[in-house]
């Protein structure tokens, strides 16, 4: 006995299998995209950790296998939080530091007169997640090895050149700071950080007298630049012929001859034409063409081209 064909289940089951492939094809990209999506996002904030130092040498600190030891930026009174900067975000952050500590202090002493430096490190990109609970997390002390730590290839290192004067019993801080980072070219790394500095500006104007106690208010102008290129700025004494000085040069020529011309027409032009009929009525009522001179007989002689006018004789 032959069973009959039914071609009809063959298309449904080929249609199945396709089905069941196309998903098991997404779900295998889906953990690469998370995996390339490593960048950070516009405003994404960064954590500041800075090297942690000794107050006895500013020498810094390693733990029992010689890791050195990263600690978060102290924590910034207007936030409760400690430094973060916001990715491509440009903006006047104020962190004050809202008691200073002997400790403390004598690291400002290092950092102030560069016996060591103040030595942070930002992330390069958002870190990944970590088995371990809170290995990344910026509110725990963290133990690194390397100039940056174990993780160096994470991190872009973040000096801040603190400037200031030292005295027997206070500091002079300059607690104005211009902070500079430098962000990968889009088209080689999106959302990755490249490079990052900072720096004291007005440094004998800008100061703030701080001893054992007291707070430490610090003003940081965020710029950040899209590439590791500078743009191009002061081009030094003397310069050269910009298009803006060229426009200028030609606004300030062609108002100028405006304002001439106004004057010419609206002042001396009608004094010119007044003078000239005044003189015109006068040579017409004494003489021929113009001009008359009075005579010793009482009459004129008037000019007018080349004849003479003689005047009436007695």
């Amino acid at each position: 006995m032959s069973w009959p064909c039914h071609p009809v289940w063959l298309p449904l089951l080929a249609l199945y299998s396709f089905w069941i492939s196309l998903g098991a094809a997404l779900s295998g990209q889906e953990p690469l995209k998370l995996l390339e999506s490593t960048g950070y996002k516009a405003g994404e904030p960064i954590p500041v950790s800075c090297l942690n130092r000794t107050i006895e040498t500013g020498e810094h600190i390693t733990d029992a296998s010689g890791q050195l030891q990263y600690v978060p930026f102290p924590t910034c009174n207007e936030t409760g939080r400690p430094l973060e900067l916001f990715f491509g975000v440009e903006k006047e952050i104020n962190c004050t530091i809202d008691f200073i500590s002997d400790p403390f202090f004598h690291l400002l002493e290092f950092y102030v007169h560069n016996d060591a430096p103040l030595t942070c490190r930002i992330p390069s990109s958002p870190l990944p997640p970590s088995p371990k609970e809170n290995e990344y997390k910026v509110s725990d002390r963290e133990t690194q090895e390397g100039a940056l730590g174990s993780q160096s290839t994470l991190y872009t290192p973040l000096i801040i050149a603190l400037a200031g004067t030292l005295q027997l019993s206070h500091l002079h801080i300059s607690n104005y700071l211009n902070l500079l980072v430098h962000a990968a070219p889009r088209n080689v790394s999106p959302g990755t950080i490249d490079a990052a500095a900072a720096y004291s500006i007005s440094a004998h104007t800008k100061q703030t007298r701080i001893s054992i106690g007291d707070s430490l208010p610090l003003h940081f102008s965020v710029r950040w630049y899209p590439s590791t290129t500078l743009p191009p700025g002061w081009s030094g004494y003397g310069g050269h012929l910009y298009k803006s000085t060229f426009l200028y040069c030609i606004l300030s020529a062609g108002a100028a001859t405006a304002i001439c011309v106004a004057y010419f027409r609206g002042v001396e032009l009608p004094k010119r034409l007044r003078r000239y009929a005044r003189d015109k009525a006068q040579g017409a009522k004494y003489g021929y063409g113009g001009y008359g001179l009075p005579t010793s007989n009482g009459g004129y002689n008037g000019y007018g081209g080349y004849g003479y006018g003689v005047g009436k004789k007695d």
